[in-house]
């Protein structure tokens, strides 16, 4: 299985994703650079986080015009798997191909640390490997991840089951003092109407190698790779 990892000046969570698809997934995993074009080699594609071009204007804003982006749109419309962690779901809110936007976190603080998210709907390319209700713990680190959206797409996203992710406490109930950025209903996570694309702002990659204690971000993972091979 071929996936891409694509790079923007500014991205740092590179790496830790390459790490986790290449040495401990054993994909064949590749760097992609912003300015390349075309992705029909790949069975799925992994926007990683950071803060492309700096986060100048707001974040993904400038990485959205980036050559690449014209390919991912394409490869995304065309029913290719696109994950988007943090500056990735930014980028995927920035170039229209998820709904809504994400705002400075509530407080204007940036925020680092462990927390738990539940599980929405495990009947989607990314989530297949969970069921639904259970409770994740997987890190965040972002200063611009309150997701927001209009009531209408808000409706929408309900009703056709893309909120993937929901953050909560330990046990998996929702509450203000679980929603660690002011998220609109405790959104941590969507997907688009076809389930091809999710963006989510905690970092699986920092909770999948088996040398740490945590791996539950496997399951994000995973999750993409069983389906990815059952669409080939």
């Amino acid at each position: 299985m071929k996936c891409g990892i694509v790079v923007f000046p500014g991205s740092n969570c590179d790496h830790d994703c390459y790490h986790i698809l290449k040495h401990v997934l054993k994909l064949d995993t590749h760097w992609i650079w912003h300015k390349d074009e075309g992705l029909d080699a790949f069975d799925f594609i992994v926007l990683p986080g950071g803060f492309s071009y700096g986060d100048y204007l707001r974040p993904g804003a400038i990485a959205r015009f980036s050559p690449i982006m014209k390919s991912v749109i394409d490869y995304a419309n065309q029913g290719g798997r696109v994950l988007g962690i943090c500056n990735g779901f930014q980028i995927l809110v920035e170039s229209g191909l998820l709904p809504g936007v994400l705002m400075d976190n509530a407080g204007q603080k940036f925020i680092c640390k462990n927390l738990t998210l539940r599980v929405e709907n495990s009947d989607t390319p990314f989530t297949s490997q969970c069921t639904t209700g259970q409770v994740l713990s997987i890190p965040i680190n972002h200063g611009q991840g309150r997701y927001f959206a209009d009531d209408d797409t808000l409706k929408r996203l309900k009703d056709n089951d893309q909120v993937l992710f929901r953050y909560c406490d330990a046990e998996g109930n929702t509450s203000d003092a679980a929603n660690p950025n002011g998220s609109l209903d405790h959104i941590a996570g969507i997907a688009n109407e076809s389930k091809n694309v999710m963006g989510m702002m905690p970092h699986p990659e920092r909770c999948a190698d088996p040398l740490w204690r945590n791996v539950d971000g496997q399951l994000i993972f995973k999750s993409l790779i069983e389906s990815s091979l059952a669409h080939t």
